[in-house]
Formats: structure tokens, sequence, C-alpha cells
């Protein structure tokens, strides 16, 4: 049975393993698809931290920040939004007076209050000259504002526009120093900026852009502190607060070649990602934050809420559209977002997503994939899954510790999974060289075993142990008697000697296969088959004697059928006799030949034996020839005679031969065991040298002998008889025969 190796080209790839290259690609496909960070990606990473602050949300420990929250029921009892400047004048004074440390806006005022006096006397028709004159002296309601303004610590907020902008001349900005190279390109850009009136603008201790960009999926996430407007740095609202209270004239930004590092304010160092941003470590929606506007315009506050804190003015109603989505909150106000980075800096609660954390997950994938690589094809499945499970628990663990106690963002879903994609390619691919072994395997052999055994041997590749194993087989030689004389009739036909070839080689082997048996090779007309490999057969001996008298029955009846045909046609036909011998002992069975072919085959004694016992089923005129240990071993199974001890050639030591006459239903007759018993008595008389008692028992054993076929047996040892009382054998004969041909 002959099987090719793999290509020389292949081989590179062989010695790697295929599995550990199309792994390593796979990797290397990954890391790039984390370097590119597509959307999905990103998502999922987002996805992954949004799940650690819903686990361990932020504790509120301290409440710096109170909101003053133009609520539903203020603009229920003071009328819609925007209010006349001059009540917003009387909130920042009330608040100023309860002793706030800050007041900043979550709103701006872009343009004049159209309550103010002087608009009113020009656009209300009929008033009178001298009513027109005197509104016109009154201060406007801005001025008003900017009064109360400048008289507290307010800062104002502004914010960006995607429409272009150009800045007006004069008013104050906050200036930026860098501590390393310009980030600008990282920093997100907006062409426009949308300003308070001047007045207000100049009277503000402060002014900050409460612009917030949410991630694509529309949660807030992370809140810039510096953005870039009209071609300049302006910083985040609570930035600026920040920097008002610090008495700081300008905010520090530190940076490098991958972007903004963090920015620096006396006693303050906020870290953040390469585009500015802070990453918040949310906490939920606590109602505790908010002083309604309404209490505070009349007096029924507690001042202490305000006192030494920091007071954001900002909406929660409904109708000013101006509610964001948190990793913890389905919905807030966005003023409470601005709060949350304030009580997060102030508290030093804040998350940090350092630029490097990109190359540390990816560092971190490729070192645990290499190791699945590398050790995936050396530990077992169990092993190998159990080393992934403490590998995946200790990256989630590290980076819930990062998380929880450091404030650090690493995210665990690239690493695991580009290593599970690692894994799941060795899977896959193992899986799929096995599913190939097992069809190679169904290939190869289902010319030469039983479809059951081809099953058996797929599903159990391990069964199959090539290289040269030494066992104990059991060997079958069959060959066609007189098929010179056949193929000289069929001199004028080849094909039609091709075709009787394949006519009786089928039904042959068909008998070997259907008794677990392995076709070894065909050499012309002759067969040679073995049983118990590649898979064990604990009933080696039993199956290949049935195999062998169901290749004789097979062989009669296609003798009978090609009588029929020959007298239908009325051509001659010469029938076709087979001879078989085996014989079991111990093999070396397994891939023998070169490195460019090889068969499957088996090599031993037991072998030769076997095939010079096929050779002596025409001397001794029986079919099947059954060496010593075969017929030992299926002994009251079969109808087994002995027939002699012979010494075959080539070899030294005798061996005892046995004819394999029938079945177990033949060896339980009483007409077989009378024979039996007659023929041990032939055997003895013979060995002990009575030869008138051995020609007796031939006589009997003639009379039952003619059912299993033996009459060429007892002619053989009438001859021998004879020519032992002619000649008798020397003194040191001890029964056995010296056969003179193969």
């Amino acid at each position: 049975m002959s099987i090719r190796p793999a290509a020389p080209r292949r081989r590179l790839v062989a010695r790697i393993g295929l599995d550990r290259v199309l792994a390593t690609a796979v990797l290397l496909l990954l890391v790039l698809l984390r370097l590119w960070d597509p959307p999905p990606v990103e998502t999922l990473r987002l996805r992954t931290f949004d799940a650690f602050q819903i686990l361990r949300p932020r504790p509120a420990t301290l409440r710096p920040v109170t909101i003053v929250d133009i609520d539903e029921a203020s603009i229920r009892a003071l009328g819609q939004w925007p209010w006349s400047r001059t009540r917003v004048a009387d909130l920042v004074s009330r608040l100023t007076e309860a002793g706030a440390a800050a007041i900043a806006f979550d709103a701006v005022f872009p343009e004049p209050d159209r309550l103010s006096p002087a608009l009113i006397a020009e656009t209300v028709p009929g008033l009178d000259a001298q009513s027109r004159t005197l509104l016109a002296k009154l201060p406007s309601n801005d001025r008003i504002l900017a009064d109360a303004v400048a008289a507290s610590r307010v800062i104002l907020g502004q914010t960006a526009l995607v429409q272009p902008s150009d800045p007006p001349a004069g008013l104050p900005e906050t200036g930026f120093a860098l501590l390393g190279p310009d980030p600008s390109a990282h920093i997100a850009r907006f062409p426009g900026l949308l300003r308070n009136v001047p007045e207000l603008e100049q009277s503000a201790a402060g002014r900050g852009l409460f612009t917030i960009v949410p991630e694509r999926d529309g949660i807030v996430r992370r809140v810039p502190l510096v953005l870039i407007a009209e071609g300049r740095m302006v910083p985040a609202l609570a930035l600026e607060v920040l920097r008002v209270l610090t008495g700081s004239g300008a905010v520090m930004l530190r940076s490098d070649e991958a972007g903004v590092g963090a920015a620096v304010l006396p006693g303050f160092e906020v870290p953040t990602d390469a585009t500015g941003s802070v990453w918040l470590h949310f906490n939920h929606h606590d109602p505790a934050r908010f002083v309604s506007a309404r209490s505070v315009l009349d007096g029924s506050f507690d001042p202490a809420r305000v006192a030494q804190k920091i007071v954001l003015i900002g909406t929660s109603a409904i109708g000013l559209l101006d509610n964001k989505t948190t990793p913890v909150d389905r919905t807030i106000p966005g003023v409470e977002v601005h709060a949350q980075v304030l009580e997060s800096v102030l508290t030093r609660a804040t998350l940090s997503y350092p630029s490097y954390a990109a190359i540390v997950e990816v560092l971190l994938a490729v070192a645990v994939s290499v190791g699945i690589i590398a050790f995936a094809p050396v530990l077992g499945a169990a092993w190998l899954l159990l080393l992934g499970a403490v590998v995946a628990v200790f990256i989630a663990a590290i980076s819930w510790f990062r998380f929880s106690e450091l404030g650090i963002l690493l995210d665990p879903t690239f690493p695991l999974g580009a290593s599970l994609g690692v894994y799941a390619v060795l899977v896959f691919t193992n899986y799929t060289r096995e599913q190939m072994g097992r069809q190679r395997i169904r290939s190869a052999f289902s010319q030469y075993l039983s479809p059951a055994l081809v099953d058996e041997l797929a599903a159990s590749p391990e069964k199959l142990r090539l290289g040269g194993e030494e066992r104990r087989l059991t060997i079958m030689f069959s060959d066609v008697r007189g098929f010179t004389a056949i193929s000289e009739f069929y001199r004028a036909d080849p094909s039609g000697l091709t075709a009787l070839m394949n006519r009786f080689l089928t039904p042959l082997t068909d008998a070997i296969i259907g008794r677990r048996g392995t076709i070894d090779k065909y050499m012309g007309d002759a067969i040679m088959a073995f049983w118990n490999a590649p898979l064990d057969d604990p009933d080696q001996e039993a199956n290949a004697c049935a195999a062998a008298l169901e290749m004789i029955a097979r062989m009669n009846a296609l003798n009978a059928a090609r009588r029929t045909e020959a007298e239908a046609g009325g051509f001659p036909v010469l029938p076709l006799e087979v001879g078989i011998g085996i014989n079991t002992g111990r093999c070396v069975v397994g891939n023998m030949g070169s490195a460019q072919r090889f068969d499957y085959s088996v090599l031993g004694d037991t072998v030769n034996v076997a095939s010079r016992l096929e050779g002596q089923s025409k001397t001794y005129g029986v079919q099947i020839v059954l060496g010593a240990a075969t017929a030992a071993a299926i002994a009251g199974r079969f109808a087994v005679l002995e027939i002699d001890r012979i010494r075959v050639k080539g070899k030294s030591l005798p061996e005892t031969i046995s004819v394999l006459a029938g079945d177990a239903a033949l060896a339980a007759s009483p007409a077989f065991r009378e024979l039996a018993a007659a023929h041990a008595a032939l055997l003895a008389a013979y060995r002990g040298r009575d030869w008138a008692a051995a020609r007796a028992h031939l006589e009997s054993c003639r009379e039952r002998g003619a059912g299993p076929g033996l009459d060429r047996l007892y002619d053989l040892y009438a001859r021998r008889v004879d020519a032992f009382e002619r000649e008798p054998p020397p003194e040191d004969w001890a029964g056995i025969h010296v056969a003179e041909s193969k």
C-alpha cells in the first residue's frame, strides 16, 4: 500500500507547522488592525471601559460643585429662557453674596438683551420723546450683568461652531504655554467660535468652551480640556474655572510627539489623552448637586449649598435639549458633565488613557499570542485551555487593577481577542488538518480495508502507528493455480486476461476486506494480506481463516458462472483454483521503502513462512495451509487437520502445518470428528514407521475424506508409504518432510 511524502517545497512549512504559519499571519493582521483602529475596534474598547465604570462608578467623596439649575419649575415661575440679563445679574449677585468661590455659565449670551431700555425705546411705537430719552439714558441690561460679573469671579461659557467666524479685536484671551512640541495637530479643531457680547467678555474673570464632543455612539466618555477654534487654542469651561481659581495667567500643556499628555496649573496636573481630552470616571446622576434657580432668586435656598463652592449655572429643562448620555446614565443634563469634570479633577479621580497604551496592548497581545503559537503544539488541549483561562484572568485582572486603583485605562479586549483569534486559527487549522488526515487515511486505506475499518481508523487516527512497529500479525498469501496456462490461453486476448484477473481478484479482495483484513499488495494473480494492522484485531487468526474459506467459496461460485457462460457461448473454459497459505507470528509493520516512495507493508520470518505455506498447498493437494500458530489459535472453532511436519525451503527449523478443511459447522459434525480421529491415527502410524497400519488408516480416511476434498493429500501419503516400504527412512528420521520447492 503506497504513500507518497510531501513535496520538498512544502517541507519548510511542514517543519514549522502550517498552523503556526497561519496563526502568525493572523496575529500580524490583528496588530495592523489595532494600529489602524477602525470604528468597530474602538467601539469594543470603549464599551469595555464603560463596563468598568458600570461595575465601579466613581464614589462621590466630595461635593465641590453645585449646579444652579434652570429647571422646569424655574421656567414655569419666571418665564422661558433666555431670561432678562437683569434677572441673570440678580442670580449672579445672590450667589456671590452667598459666598460662591466661582460662578461658571453653561450658556452663552451672544446677542444684546432685547429687553434693555435703549432697545425698548427704539422698538416700542408711539413712545413720547421724553420717555424715549429717559430710557436711552438708563444702563443696558448687558451692562448691569457685566457689572455683576465684574463684581464676582465669573467664567462665561462659549461654544465652538462648525461655521467659520472672525475673532473680534480687543477681547481678552486665555494664554497657553507649551512644555514640549506643538500638539495642535492632535487637538479637536473647529473653524468658528460663538462668544458673549463684548461687555460681558471684558468683565468676566475667564471664558471657556462648554462644547462636548461625544464618541461615535453618542456616549460622553471624555471631555476636551482644550480645543482649537478660529485657529487658536481655547480652554474648556472646566479648565478655565480651575485656571481662575488658581490665579494662573495661562495654562501649560505638557506634550510629546504623540500629542498632549497633561494640562498643568498651579497645584494641578490633569492627565489627558493625545487630543487633550480628559477621561472621566463618572458617578451616577445625583439630584443633590442641583439647586433650583428659582429658589436662589426668591431667597429660599440654603446659602451653605453654594458657599465656597464652584457654582455652575445650567439647565436640566427638557425643552432646552441639553442632555447627554454617559457610561453609567442613559441621560443627564449637560451641565452635570462639566460638574463631574471638576469633581474628578479636584478629587484627583480622573482616568487616563496614555498615548503608550496602544503599544502596551499590542505588545501584550503579541506576547500572549506568541506563547500560544509556541506551546499549542506541545501542550494538550486541556492544558492549553487551562493556560488560556489563566492568561485571560491575568490580563483582565491587570486591566481592572489599573482602572480601579491607578485610574489608568488598559484595554483587555484586544490582547484577549487577538490571542483568542490566534487560538481559534490553531484549533481550526488542527481540525482541518485532522479532517484532511482522516480523508487521507480514507483514501489510502479504502482500497485495502473494509469501510467499517476505514471509518474506525479515520475516527481514531492515533491507532495508526507508522514507521516500523513490531507486533503479532496473521499473514495470508493466495495464488491462482495454473495461471501460466490460463495466460497462454488468452495470449491473443490480453484485455480478456485483464478482465478475468479483475473478475477473480475482486471477490477475493472483498472476502479479505470483509473480514477486517488489510491488502498489502497484488503480485499478478497473487494477493498478500495481513490482519491486526493498522488496527488491532484480537481475533485475527479466526478472521483470516474465515476469509480464506469465503475466498474458496467465491472462487467456486465464479467457476460455476464461467462454466455456464462457456456452455452458453460454446467456447472452452479453464477452471480457476486458488491456493492459500496462512501463518501467524511476530512481524515488523510500517512504512517500508525510500524517502521518495514507501509502502505500508510487513517484514519478518512469519511472512516468508506464509509464502512457503501457500506454495505447499499445491504439493499437498489442499487449498488452505495453516502454520502451527494459526492452527493452534483456531483449534476447536474450525475444521483443522494436521497434515505434516516440514522444513520449508530456506528454513532450518521444522514447521507443523495443517489444512483448513471447513468452518465451525463442519468441525462439529460427527463425520469430521471420525475423520479427525482416523487422520490422527494415520499420522501416528506414519511417524511410527508402521506402514501397514498407516495404509489401513489411509483407507479409513479416504472413506471419510471425500467431503473436505483431501483425496490428493491421502494420495500423497499413499505414495510416501509405498516409497518407505521399498526404502525405509534413516534411523534418525523424525517424520519431518523436507520441502524441495517453495
